[in-house]
């Protein structure tokens, strides 16, 4: 199945998006508004791993943590990858690498621009990081299923 940012449907159903803001809220210490752009952002990333399945594209820390809490809802995060790219898309941690500490200057910014470019809901303030290093806790942790390898 190809997918074309044009004719997929990057949606969840209001329910799954009600649960998910309250996991995130109740589990990560946040507010509704923040948890439902987490939400939001985290489908416009999903939408293009699923677009471009031979990309490596890598989340900013907020946005994995919603990838992760969909990942929990197991159930309705294989539907939703079924129905948004034909397979399910993999979030990959490198078991075996030493936490590490990298420069994030330029790592989101395929991620970023592939989302403006799609004219997917974006939240620039979600894909900043404040401390200059980089916003995953394991190299490769950030592989969408879409091949291996660093991708800096």
């Amino acid at each position: 199945m190809t997918t074309t940012l044009s004719t997929c449907p990057a949606t969840i159903s209001t329910e799954l998006r009600h649960q998910l803001r309250l996991q995130l809220t109740s589990e990560h210490s946040m507010n509704v508004t923040e948890a439902d752009r987490i939400i939001t952002d985290t489908i416009s990333f999903l939408t293009v791993c699923a677009a471009s399945p031979h990309r490596q594209f890598r989340p900013s820390r907020q946005v994995d943590l919603g990838w992760h809490q969909f990942i929990l809802n197991t159930h309705d995060y294989a539907e939703f990858c079924d129905r948004l790219a034909g397979r399910f898309i993999h979030h990959v941690p490198d078991e075996f690498a030493a936490p590490v500490r990298r420069a994030t200057a330029g790592v989101l910014d395929p991620t970023v621009e592939a989302i403006k470019t799609a004219g997917l809901p974006f939240h620039p303030e979600l894909w900043v990081t404040g401390d200059g290093s980089c916003s995953q806790c394991h190299a490769g942790c950030t592989n969408c299923g879409q091949g291996g390898g660093d991708p800096s």
